[in-house]
């Protein structure tokens, strides 16, 4: 049996919430340095699905082997149309393209839902994060030097983009 991509329930949340932890413990993928607890991850799925934003998840044989979601770039009206990606996936799993059928599915999915352009926001030496977006044809679009720090270093944020549809936007109601 493949991967399969579906959208997260309930009960993927302690699945999500061990693959979130891992990475704030051991990887500079987020900078966050506090692992999250079981209350923690479970508001923030609930927000996540409130606002009407997907959260996906990389199965194989009932076991969840990463995850994906999009959300607000930046909280104001100006930037509706534009979306910032995360995609995690489990240490052990890592490089058998758990990351390219998640990625691909949130493609689709925030192409569907209307969203202009995703954007990624990397630690600049992730080479395989990097890759990733690249292949799915994200562009590169800014690093900001050492506005993060992790581990006692340092960190680079590397902004990559995508632009979903050329089509512009409608103008809001009553304007």
């Amino acid at each position: 049996m493949g991967t399969i991509v579906r959208s997260a329930g309930r009960e993927d949340i302690p699945a999500i919430l061990a693959i979130y932890n891992d990475a704030v413990l051991n990887t500079t993928a987020i900078w966050n340095e506090t692992p999250s607890d079981l209350a923690g991850r479970t508001a923030w799925f609930e927000e996540r699905v409130a606002a009407g934003f997907p959260v996906l998840v990389a199965e194989e044989d009932g076991a969840v082997l990463g995850y994906a979601t999009y959300g607000p770039f930046r909280p104001h009206e100006g930037y509706r149309h534009t979306a910032e990606l995360s995609i995690y996936v489990r240490a052990d799993t890592r490089g058998r393209g758990i990351g390219k059928a998640l990625m691909g599915a949130l493609v689709s999915t925030a192409t569907e839902r209307g969203v202009h352009v995703l954007v990624g926001g990397i630690e600049a030496g992730n080479e395989g994060s990097v890759r990733l977006h690249a292949a799915f044809g994200f562009e590169m679009g800014a690093v900001l030097p050492q506005v993060g720090a992790k581990f006692g270093r340092w960190l680079d944020l590397l902004f990559m983009y995508r632009v979903l549809s050329d089509e512009p936007p409608k103008p809001p109601r009553g304007r």
